[in-house]
């Protein structure tokens, strides 16, 4: 019998001092905090092909006072880091053997045009629905009710990068999912669903029901 791998699930909480000592200011500057609390597992060739980092996480903002980011990774993050405290606990087995879930969970939802194999925004939220389903059942294993299906949020999210501005659309889903292919569920929870993952798209944030 095949040992399930080892999954991290934790919460990053930074004060209002912690904020501005790390210069968090946008999008990439989230990425950057979330990646500095882990060793890289990757070496240069693998970041040009595009492995998977290990770690998928989702900004959930806060107040004036407070910032909270849930981390979900392949290892754990540094515990004690020197702004912002960390806690963290295993990912047991069985989390990922129930047949339905409550789920939230924001997406950066893209289309690749056939023709001109260029990526291009779903724009609305009932193609954002339409998109989220069809993927879902295509690629991450598992299927939603549409009807409990809710688009709650659908904004842009732009920060600069190497001189450039980056441009992702951004969504934020919740329903009811059930699996259909356990394998593949699991590895969109582990990995996240979608482009974007390594600016805080596609964490399934999900509860047994």
């Amino acid at each position: 019998m095949n040992q399930e791998p080892a999954l991290y699930a934790a919460v990053l909480r930074l004060s209002r001092g912690d904020v501005k000592a790390l210069r968090v200011t946008d999008a990439y500057s989230v990425h950057r905090v979330v990646y500095d609390l882990f060793a890289d597992a990757r070496d240069q060739a693998g970041k040009q092909a595009s492995r998977p980092s290990g770690i998928v996480y989702a900004d959930q903002g806060g107040d004036f006072h407070h910032r909270r980011i849930l981390l979900l990774a392949d290892r754990m993050p540094n515990l004690s880091p020197q702004h912002g405290t960390v806690d963290c606990k295993s990912v047991p087995p069985a989390f990922l053997q129930h047949q339905r879930y409550a789920f939230a969970v924001v997406v950066n939802p893209t289309r690749r045009d056939g023709q001109t194999g260029k990526l291009a925004a779903v724009r609305g939220r009932e193609a954002i629905a339409d998109w989220f389903a069809e993927r879902a059942v295509a690629s991450w294993g598992f299927r939603v009710e549409r009807q409990r299906l809710q688009v709650d949020r659908v904004t842009v999210q732009r920060f600069a990068k190497g001189g450039h501005t980056i441009t992702h659309g951004s969504a934020a889903l919740k329903g009811e999912l059930e699996v259909l292919d356990r394998d593949r569920f699991k590895q969109s929870f582990r990995c996240g669903v979608g482009r974007g993952r390594a600016f805080g798209f596609g964490l399934l944030q999900i509860t047994p029901l």
